[in-house]
């Protein structure tokens, strides 16, 4: 047994207006297995339960929101939030998540990736002060930058000083959808970010899942892009973070991080350890290559190569 390789619709779902052609381009490319992230508009939907329905294509995870709410046209991972203070976005970010794990049950995807929302600052916010000094020190050694060591400190210290309303707002929403999930046969991922005040913080992960009534409803879901940009900034090791995680992973988020700090590039184009990564995979996971738009054709069939070459050197060809 495998882990399952899959490419994420976010390389193509802007540009098409049907939904199977979305997924025959996918296809066409060698996939036997799609991600429908965070972009899927509503206008998508049909032309993909025909192509699911035929066998064009198998749906391995869908990511919050799949479909996106009626109107809204971009992908909006973050559009509704878990954390919110208020209430009636809380409401709509249950009702949405309700519909995702729905459609998800639908095409037959096992898994529904999830973010779960940020700290709240209404001015002072701790962030844009990290930012603007990694902003005015591109060259910087960061481990032994005093003055970076401190600020950083300092924010994070901030951030955890605010962050108990917005955590238990997380927790409460995710203890309320987890049986509905379970009802369904999904399980939820819950995706380390890139940025600084979103939630969980990355020391959080393993104690989050565990600390749901059901912890094997639920499980970690690793993107390598951000985990590398954290580890730029100075806030993890990617390597340890993994080792952190590991017990509780169910599946990962493929893309590469160039040396100017540009996320969803190609696998073994830029400052990613992929052979670490692997190191990780287990058969149960999906493995998601989620790569940018502006990337070819060709980049993306390199990518799967080098996932496949990673795969056959870990579970046998």
């Amino acid at each position: 047994m495998k882990p399952i390789i899959a490419l994420s619709s976010c390389w193509c779902s802007h540009r098409h207006q049907d939904g199977y052609a979305m997924l025959r381009e996918m296809a066409d490319l060698g996939f036997e297995w799609a991600e429908l992230s965070h972009g899927i508009r509503i206008t998508l939907v049909p032309g993909i339960l025909k192509a699911v329905e035929e066998g064009v294509i198998k749906i391995a995870s869908c990511h919050n929101f799949c479909p996106l709410p009626t109107g809204v046209t971009h992908a909006a991972p973050n559009l509704y939030r878990p954390s919110a203070a208020d209430e009636r976005e809380r409401d709509q970010w249950m009702r949405h998540s309700k519909r995702t794990i729905d459609f998800a049950h639908q095409v037959k995807a096992g898994k529904v990736v999830l973010h779960l929302g940020s700290v709240e600052f209404f001015w002072r916010n701790p962030t844009r002060k990290v930012e603007e000094y990694l902003d005015a020190h591109p060259a910087a050694d960061l481990k032994k930058d005093g003055s970076y060591q401190k600020l950083l400190a300092g924010s994070l210290a901030k951030l955890r000083e605010r962050m108990p309303p917005y955590w238990t707002n997380t927790k409460q929403g995710l203890t309320g959808l987890i049986p509905y999930a379970d009802e369904k046969g999904v399980l939820l991922g819950f995706e380390n970010r890139e940025k600084f005040d979103e939630l969980p913080l990355d020391a959080d992960h393993p104690a989050l899942i565990a600390a749901m009534a059901k912890p094997d409803g639920c499980g970690y879901w690793h993107d390598t892009g951000h985990a590398q940009i954290k580890q730029d900034m100075g806030l993890l090791n990617h390597r340890e973070h993994l080792e952190k995680n590991a017990p509780h992973a169910i599946g990962f988020h493929l893309h590469d991080v160039s040396a100017e700090g540009r996320d969803h590039q190609p696998i073994g184009s830029g400052q990613i350890d992929f052979e670490m990564i692997s190191s990780f995979w287990r058969p149960s996971h999906t493995l998601v290559i989620e790569l940018s738009p502006r990337l070819t054709p060709e980049e993306v069939r390199s990518s799967k190569k080098r996932v496949d070459e990673l795969v056959a050197v870990r579970f046998g060809g």
